[in-house]
């Protein structure tokens, strides 16, 4: 997700000479220097002064540390989180009350430039500096804004788990494919093709989703029934119910890592 996003960044916003990269590994910073030009460093230090928005890009086992480490350098910068599990909340709790602080919860497609981002600010978070986090995220995709923390659960078990839960359809639908008589390729070129131009419709559509959905049932026809069997097996309740569950292990994750002191 850190080298969408400096890719991103530098694609559409800003040029390598404003992006420094800290990361204790050393073939991963060579990594980034030859492929974007960018400075680098193995460990925090005092050039974060010099920045504007630190960008905490870590697993969520380490931010601890990073916090700490980075505690001593902060005068006022936007820190904007996209270490899932972690809350704003928490981090500020670990910087003695420190609020300037934007949580975001992007997705994969962003590794691509077609990601979305749900961003949360805290209150110290200023005018500019939500025109920053928004400006950063939307270098990889589009975004939306919480009003509420808690939201970002749902956000994770919608758009930031969903990537998932489309291959796992496309899965299904090569399954039944190859079980229909064609050619592995065929499924995969059918299946995905659909996806996509279903996913560009409903975006370019006025139109609600569930009305497009009933233009292509005929009663009695071949997705007419495709879709009494998905009802009588429950399908959609099972989507739900899924993803009620993603942003329920999301709140416990929320939880374990808030723990830490």
């Amino acid at each position: 997700m850190a080298s969408a996003l400096i890719g991103g960044l530098i694609e559409k916003l800003t040029i390598p000479a404003n992006i420094h990269v800290i990361d204790s590994n050393q073939d991963a910073l060579t990594r980034m220097e030859r492929q974007f030009g960018v400075s680098t460093a193995l460990s925090i230090d005092s050039t974060l002064t010099q920045m504007d928005v630190i960008i905490l890009s870590v697993k969520p086992q380490q931010m601890r540390d990073v916090i700490a480490a980075l505690a001593p350098f902060l005068s006022g910068q936007l820190l904007l989180s996209i270490a899932a599990g972690i809350r704003a909340a928490d981090i500020s709790r670990w910087l003695d009350g420190y609020d300037k602080i934007v949580r975001t919860m992007p997705n994969t497609p962003a590794l691509i430039g077609l990601g979305i981002t749900g961003l949360v600010a805290m209150h110290g978070v200023d005018q500019s500096q939500r025109q920053a986090a928004q400006d950063i995220m939307q270098a990889v995709g589009s975004t939306v804004w919480l009003e509420d923390e808690s939201l970002i659960d749902a956000v994770t078990a919608v758009s930031g788990s969903g990537p998932a839960y489309v291959f796992y359809f496309i899965e299904a639908m090569q399954r039944a494919a190859i079980e229909l008589g064609l050619n592995p390729e065929q499924g995969t070129q059918l299946a995905i093709a659909t996806f996509n131009g279903a996913a560009q419709l409903a975006l370019r559509s006025t139109e609600p989703v569930s009305l497009l959905r009933e233009r292509v049932t005929s009663k009695g026809g071949t997705t007419y029934a495709a879709l009494c069997s998905m009802e009588e097996s429950g399908i959609q309740s099972a989507i739900v119910k899924a993803i009620k569950a993603a942003a329920h292990r999301g709140k416990e994750l929320g939880d374990e890592f808030g723990d830490q002191n």
